[in-house]
Parts: structure tokens; sequence; C-alpha cells
């Protein structure tokens, strides 16, 4: 409800404090920020609403990978305040998830705060999230995997790398795909190395975001999603048609622009 105070968490690792507080534009609406900055939104009285742009892009492409009501599997290496994993149960329930998560605190926080849905088949595990990919469960295969971790020159080289990337790969199930959020400064230069370091990993690359993103003259958020077949081009057209608007998504050789 708007109007109620703030509940706030001091994250050990981090040093900063986590806050969620109710959204006054949005009923049932909460939003996590961490020192200071917005994280994470989520509407508990309808999950299947994303209000932030980037994740209803990555939304989309989870549209695309499988069917709405089809139970899948699913990784989130980040969870934040789970927003994509209560998307997921909202929209295919039934699909088993695990949720990656180097906070405790964060997580113990959100869990606390904002209760999941009743019914949601959700593991979380606390650790890095490389270290993690060692630990599931032998044999567990993912038709998404989801990596939301980090932005701009603060991004972990360990992750931020192709065989990293590699990693979570062999993690795919068949018709899985990996999409990765990268948040970059003007320049886009983590942009341009994630590029080339999932380019090494997967068969093909795509990158979807706001239009103006791609000129390298604002901050923002990109989605990069790596396929083990090529670039289906129907996927394209489905993503620009469902925006937010204006959207544009580079594959194949357009993606070059976005080369290291």
């Amino acid at each position: 409800m708007a109007g109620t105070p703030a509940a706030s968490r001091f994250l050990r690792t981090t040093g900063q404090h986590a806050t969620i507080e109710a959204d006054e534009f949005t009923e049932g609406g909460f939003v996590l920020s961490i020192g200071g900055a917005e994280q994470s939104h989520v509407n508990l009285a309808d999950p299947s609403d994303i209000f932030y742009e980037y994740l209803r892009r990555i939304g989309h492409v989870v549209d695309l990978a499988a069917s709405w009501g089809e139970p899948i599997s699913a990784l989130h290496l980040g969870a934040g305040a789970l927003t994509l994993a209560r998307y997921i149960q909202a929209t295919r329930p039934g699909s088993v998830q695990y949720a990656v998560e180097l906070e405790r605190e964060l997580l113990d926080f959100v869990l606390q705060q904002l209760p999941l849905p009743e019914g949601i088949r959700l593991h979380t595990v606390v650790g890095d999230a490389r270290e993690a990919l060692a630990g599931l469960p032998a044999g567990q295969r993912f038709d998404v995997v989801i990596l939301d971790i980090f932005s701009g020159p603060e991004a972990p080289a360990h992750l931020a790398c192709t065989e990293f990337y590699r990693e979570a790969a062999a993690t795919l199930s068949p018709r899985g795909v990996l999409i990765v959020n990268v948040g970059d400064e003007p320049g886009l230069t983590l942009v341009r190395s994630q590029v080339a370091a999932l380019r090494r990993a997967m068969t093909d690359v795509s990158a979807v975001a706001e239009a103006g993103i791609f000129t390298g003259r604002y901050p923002g958020n990109i989605i990069l999603t790596g396929t083990q077949a090529p670039w289906p081009e129907a996927w394209t057209a489905a993503l620009m048609a469902r925006g937010p608007h204006p959207a544009k998504v580079l594959s194949g050789v357009g993606l070059d622009v976005l080369s290291d």
C-alpha cells in the first residue's frame, strides 16, 4: 500500500542497504532498491505484469522460447526480487526453477517482505554464480538460463567471460536459451566484450534494447540472447512488435556493430 514505510536490510557482502517500499503508481507493486538505486519491481497482485523495461524484454524472450502455460525449467543467476521467477510461475505453472543469489541477507529479505506465490517450485541457492553451477543437481538441464548480475565496469571478470558462458550453456536443454542482461555506460564497452564472449560460447547471439541505447551515447540495458541454433528471424519480428517501444533487435551480421 502506498505510504507504507520502507523496510530495510543491511547487506554484509556489499556493505549497502536494501529497501523495499510500496510503488505508489501500481496497486500491489513494490520496488527493491540497493544503495539507493532501484533494482527490481514486483507486482504481488499480478506477477505476470512486469513493470521495468529490461525485465519485460527478458520476459518476451522467455515467451518465445516456450509457450504460455507450458511448464519449463529455469535458472536465475542473480535473484533480485525474483520478478522473473514469479513471472514464469504465473505464466507457466508447474515450472521448476532455481535462483542463485550471492547476498544471503538480500534473499532472506526479499522472501520475508515479498512472499512467493503458492505452488511455486523454486529452489534458492546462496553463493557465487559460477560456483553454484557446479553444485546443481547432476543432469539438471534448463530451458532458460537468465544472467542478471553485473553492469558497467563492476562486472566480475570470472563471470563476464567466454568460459563462464560455456559452463552456463552446458546446463541448457536442447531447446534452451541463455539470456544475459548487460547494463552499461555510454560507449557500451561491457556490451561489446560480452557480445564477443557470448558469440564464442553459443551458436548464435542477438541483442535487443530501446533503439537509442545502440548509439552508445546513453547508459542503459541491452539484453543478449544466446541460442544453440541459428537465431529465428521470426523472433526478431516478435520482439520488435512486443516492445517496449521504440525497440531494436540486432542479430547475424547486424550484430557486428557491437563486436569487441
